[in-house]
């Protein structure tokens, strides 16, 4: 069985969402390795500021994210409400049905930056749940489960050891690659 790429990814995380079109529109799903983090965890086990919290590097986040979301095709609107707390639909995502988790990671991405929906919100996150035919009662209990809890934050753990410190980030062949734009070197690599 061939290597897979390990795809380091937070739903908040515009450049995320945007790698994750690239690789739709690429079809290329099957090779990757989607691995929840939380991405502010990781900021912070790095020491990192979030440029959501530098007003400059913000306004040209968003700049930036408009101009790779037009040129390659891709819906895309700044979320009113950006940053978010992604905590439930991450711990979310890790308890997912396998058969599921495809719609869960397209419905989520979507809501958050195409549709300018508010994840962190309850009633918005029965919406993804509903249209995900996923039972509402059961995913609430999961995902606070200690061992979920847990999980999640170990996933992030490791990604930093891993030298992980933003998303998204490839790994392939235990090289690392950083970045949206970084993509297209993963895919080399995978290749090669």
């Amino acid at each position: 069985m061939t290597k897979l790429i390990d795809f380091y990814f937070d739903f908040i995380s515009p450049y995320s969402y945007l790698a994750h079109k690239k690789i739709i529109n690429l079809n290329q799903r099957k090779i990757f390795n989607y691995k929840a983090i939380l991405l502010g965890g990781l900021h912070n086990l790095n020491e990192i500021t979030a440029p959501a919290f530098n007003e400059k590097k913000m306004k040209n986040m968003k700049d930036d994210c408009i101009l790779i979301a037009k040129k390659n095709k891709v819906p895309f609107k700044w979320n009113d409400k950006f940053p978010v707390n992604s905590l439930h639909l991450m711990r979310g995502f890790l308890i997912v049905e396998n058969n599921k988790k495809d719609k869960f990671i397209d419905v989520c991405f979507d809501a958050y930056w195409k549709n300018n929906l508010d994840i962190s919100v309850q009633e918005n996150i029965k919406k993804i749940l509903l249209d995900c035919e996923i039972d509402q009662n059961l995913f609430e209990k999961s995902i606070n489960e200690q061992k979920i809890k847990d999980k999640l934050k170990d996933l992030t753990s490791s990604a930093f050891n891993l030298n992980v410190f933003g998303a998204p980030t490839f790994i392939i062949n235990n090289k690392l690659f950083w970045g949206q734009d970084r993509l297209e070197y993963a895919l080399d690599e995978y290749n090669s």
